[in-house]
């Protein structure tokens, strides 16, 4: 059982690890300023592909719960994720988006009638702070819009990997079938904005067509079934302080092939980041007879550096 379990987290683990590669395969292979026509590749072409491979539709209220799935985990969060990353200095959108996983407990105290415990509140704030050490660059004029577009970024796929716990999955469908609505439901939203904030698609050399394939198919198709694989099976909680990762990813990304140094003090930082996400994996069981324990709800009894960590939560 054990051993199931550290499987199932290591597996879920690669979806954010993936997810730290994008800001090297974006900036050596693809056209520059796209960031809207890069999640629309990358959301779309790879829910397209899923639903071809499931042949399975939503049915009744899954249409809508699909789309506000689909919007909270990719048509909302990309474009408020690059706009933060583009207008915040030196790492700050990495900084706001490692606070996920404080969003995730206050909401699944609300959602999934979880309560908040002392432990995942401290080793949310040791999370960020391990993140803030490496990705935060020398202070600039903080953007309100960008600012904003942090938080609302972190809330909204906060929220959505809590209304995934919440919801499940209807009966007789599969990790890959959901992941592959939400994905194909949040690239039609990101369509329009693309269009009309970008306009036409680039041109594309052969480095680009191979760099949009890795991100549509491993980063994207695989690493998000993967993610909500993990949802399904873990807590919230669990899923979401996987998170940081994804920054570390980045930042040994950077200096192992990008040629950027990591200091003293980034290397503190990833290991109180890497400690919170270890620390973050470990559940205690909770005495029946303790005042206000109940058990597990049934929708929620199975498991939630340089410049490139700075964008590295562009997933």
């Amino acid at each position: 059982m054990a051993a199931n379990r550290a499987t199932l987290i290591a597996l879920t683990a690669l979806a954010p690890v993936s997810w730290g590669t994008t800001y090297a395969v974006t900036t050596e292979f693809l056209p520059p300023d796209r960031p809207l026509f890069t999640g629309l590749v990358r959301a779309l072409p790879a829910g397209l592909v899923l639903l071809a491979l499931v042949r399975v539709l939503p049915r009744g209220a899954w249409w809508w719960k699909a789309t506000a799935l689909g919007a909270l985990n990719i048509g909302a969060f990309f474009p408020l994720l690059f706009l933060s990353a583009y207008r915040l200095p030196g790492g700050m959108a990495a900084v706001v988006g490692s606070a996920g996983p404080l969003f995730v407990v206050g909401l699944s105290a609300l959602l999934l009638g979880q309560r908040p415990t002392a432990r995942n509140v401290i080793t949310g704030f040791a999370a960020a702070s391990g993140v803030s050490l490496v990705v935060l660059k020398a202070a600039g004029a903080l953007d309100p819009p960008g600012v904003l577009a942090a938080l609302a970024s972190t809330a909204s796929m906060s929220a959505g990997t809590v209304l995934t716990k919440r919801w499940g999955r209807p009966e007789g469908v599969g990790p890959l079938a959901l992941t592959g609505w939400q994905l194909t439901a949040g690239g039609l939203l990101i369509a329009p904005v693309a269009v009309l904030a970008e306009g036409a698609p680039p041109a594309l050399d052969a480095p680009a067509v191979g760099g949009y394939l890795y991100l549509a198919l491993a980063n994207t198709a695989i690493a998000y079934w993967l993610w909500f694989r993990g949802i399904g099976r873990l807590t919230a909680t669990q899923v979401t302080f996987l998170g940081p990762l994804s920054p570390l990813t980045a930042a040994v990304i950077g200096w192992a092939v990008l040629g950027e140094t990591l200091t003293p003090l980034q290397l503190t930082g990833m290991a109180l980041a890497f400690g919170a996400t270890v620390a973050g994996q470990i559940t205690w069981p909770v005495p029946s007879s303790a005042p206000g324990a109940a058990g597990p709800s049934p929708r929620a009894s199975a498991p939630s550096g340089g410049s490139s960590a700075a964008l590295s939560r562009l997933r």
